[in-house]
């Protein structure tokens, strides 16, 4: 055999040895290609959609997630009337001079406006026979107040005998002919007064009318109840009539002839005058109106026109409770007015606290408002 030379030999070695150094490369390229692929392929499977070609749900919106979670509660409407100790209203305060408080909580004041907004008001007259010397009087009144009326002011008249009369005469409306012309059908009929009744009823009325119309338009809510206070007959007890009244913020301007109700009372008891008058000064002073006790029907055109202004003059502040719970149970709300600029005292009239939830009575034979198709003349 012949040997081959050294330089030979060693040339033959190293292309051998590039030739396998040439086939590992290759190889492991292929590999890392493989591996490649197969990862490629691995998260193309496990991958969500991309986020530009899925619709997020309304749970996962970004702009509602910066949103801050928010409790529903019933915002808490005041109508407040601030006088000076001498009683004349006082009309150019802001919101910086009013302190809120709900069960002694300081309240923040959502919503304040002292500007003239519209009011809502019921004019509920007796009809029984208590009144008959005065009803010609008392409708020249109520059509004194209804010459008042603003543009965009609605009226309702109501008129009650017994816990089974108890009449719209008109819907509310801001025509002042409509209303006129209800108050000229009213008539004297016999009959147990049931005041209370009327008056939860026509509260009733004015709050259901407000939640039908829009929630945001801001409007004043009111009865103005004619009547001798005394109550003979109702369904509903004084309890009730309280709890609806706290719960649907209706301010009551009560004018009461009680001077021919008897002044004499038992050992205990107080006298039917007493009762009456008792009853509707706490209507009044609970719902931040006024009780009048006219002398003479001859009081009734001052009477008229200085409620007319007593509805106009106030403030009106709104605020959402920092206690939402509706647990059925009494709030005490408190209005405080900062002093004037010489320590002159001023003092708020509103009503004296709310209800946070109504239970409605029991019962079967509930007295209910009654919209007559005719009615005999006076």
């Amino acid at each position: 055999m012949r040997c081959l030379k050294p330089n030979r030999k060693l040339a033959i070695i190293t292309l051998c040895l590039s030739l396998l150094a040439f086939y590992y490369s290759q190889k492991q390229d292929a590999q890392e290609k493989a591996s490649s692929m197969k990862s490629a392929n691995l998260k193309a499977t496990v991958s969500p959609t991309p986020t530009a070609t899925k619709s997020p749900s309304p749970a996962q919106s970004p702009s509602e997630e910066d949103e801050p979670i928010r409790i529903e509660t019933e915002l808490v409407n005041l109508s407040v009337r601030v006088v000076d100790r001498m009683g004349r209203p006082i009309t150019n305060l802001s919101k910086e001079d009013f302190k809120v408080y709900e069960d002694g909580v300081l309240q923040p004041i959502e919503y304040f406006t002292k500007e003239e907004v519209p009011t809502n008001y019921a004019i509920v007259v007796d009809n029984s026979g208590s009144l008959k010397k005065q009803l010609e009087k008392v409708i020249e009144a109520t059509r004194i107040l209804i010459n008042t009326n603003r543009p965009d002011d609605e009226t309702c008249v109501i008129r009650f005998i017994s816990s089974d009369k108890i009449e719209v005469l008109q819907d509310f409306t801001s025509n002042k002919n409509l209303l006129t012309e209800a108050l000229e059908q009213m008539f004297i009929e016999g009959g147990q007064t049931a005041l209370i009744d009327a008056i939860y009823l026509a509260a009733e009325k004015v709050s259901e009318y407000e939640k039908s119309k829009d929630p945001y338009e801001k409007k004043r809510r009111a009865l103005i109840v004619v009547t001798d206070g005394e109550d003979r007959n109702s369904y509903y007890n004084e309890q009730q009539l309280f709890n609806l009244l706290r719960e649907t913020d209706v301010q009551i301007y009560a004018i009461g002839f009680t001077s021919d109700l008897s002044s004499e009372g038992g050992f205990i008891s107080k006298s039917p005058r007493e009762k009456a008058e008792r009853l509707l000064k706490r209507l009044a002073e609970e719902t931040g109106g006024k009780a009048y006790f006219p002398q003479s029907v001859e009081e009734l055109e001052g009477i008229a026109r200085e409620i007319s202004s007593e509805i106009r003059t106030q403030y009106l502040i709104s605020y959402y409770p920092t206690n939402p719970e509706k647990d059925g149970k009494f709030r005490s709300i408190r209005v405080v007015v900062a002093d004037g600029p010489r320590k002159e005292k001023r003092i708020a009239i509103t009503r004296t606290g709310r209800i946070a939830a109504i239970t409605t009575p029991d019962g079967n034979s509930k007295p209910s408002l009654q919209q007559p198709n005719s009615r005999p003349n006076r």
